[in-house]
């Protein structure tokens, strides 16, 4: 994977995606913590303009591709998160976990190809700073009814 060439919010324009304001907590949380030199993001759903454009389980009402494309929108809301602690996406040294969580039909055992959407976006912007540890999780249901939800815990550098 090549290194994302100039400030972090110039490559998502190059790929035509624009950061969303931050997603407004559904409960009792704040979107991002910074604590030393790592910003944890509270798991972001695929919210576009304060709404979910698609609900369901994946693998019933949901297709794995639709999904995984929610799982890019949960990473962009996820960098929008860290954005609102750090001021600057350019200060991110590295993504050093993500999370994904994926509200499942019983019989849906492809939860690592829906995550593979919030990966492949973390790589495509921030280049080797966006390869990651990662864990891909079915569950019963997410907040909403949300197909997905993602999120990430990103080193600073110095």
């Amino acid at each position: 994977m090549s290194e994302a060439r100039g400030s972090v919010e110039s490559r998502l324009a190059e790929l035509g995606l624009t950061l969303p304001e931050v997603v407004a907590p559904l409960a009792s949380y704040v979107p991002a913590v910074l604590s030393g030199s790592y910003v944890y993001t509270a798991g972001q759903l695929p919210m576009v303009d304060g709404r979910l454009p698609v609900t369901g389980k994946v693998g019933a009402e949901v297709t794995p591709e639709e999904a995984r494309e929610l799982a890019r929108v949960c990473a962009l809301n996820a960098l929008a998160a860290v954005k609102s602690v750090t001021g600057d996406l350019d200060r991110i040294a590295r993504v050093v976990k993500v999370v994904g969580f994926v509200a499942s039909a019983p019989d849906f055992t492809g939860q690592p190809g829906v995550v593979n959407g919030a990966s492949e976006l973390l790589g495509e912007v921030l280049g080797d700073r966006g390869v990651h540890a990662r864990s891909a999780v079915g569950v019963a249901v997410l907040p909403i009814d949300a197909p997905v939800e993602v999120e990430i815990q990103v080193e600073l550098a110095d």
